[in-house]
């Protein structure tokens, strides 16, 4: 399984961290995991909300 950063993402998405963060907040994003002390995304994840949008 593939897990992406809060920079991959804005990379991804050319957006700054801050944003994924508040579009993670505000429920319009789908929910990171813990992997240790790290915080990431699944890309599953990332590729299902894409296909939603």
């Amino acid at each position: 399984m593939q897990y992406l950063s809060d920079k991959n993402l804005a990379i991804r998405y050319d957006v700054c961290r801050t944003t994924i963060w508040r579009w993670t907040r505000t429920g319009k994003f789908p929910k990171p995991v813990k992997l240790g002390g790290a915080t990431r995304w699944r890309l599953s994840d990332i590729e299902t909300w894409e296909q939603k949008q």
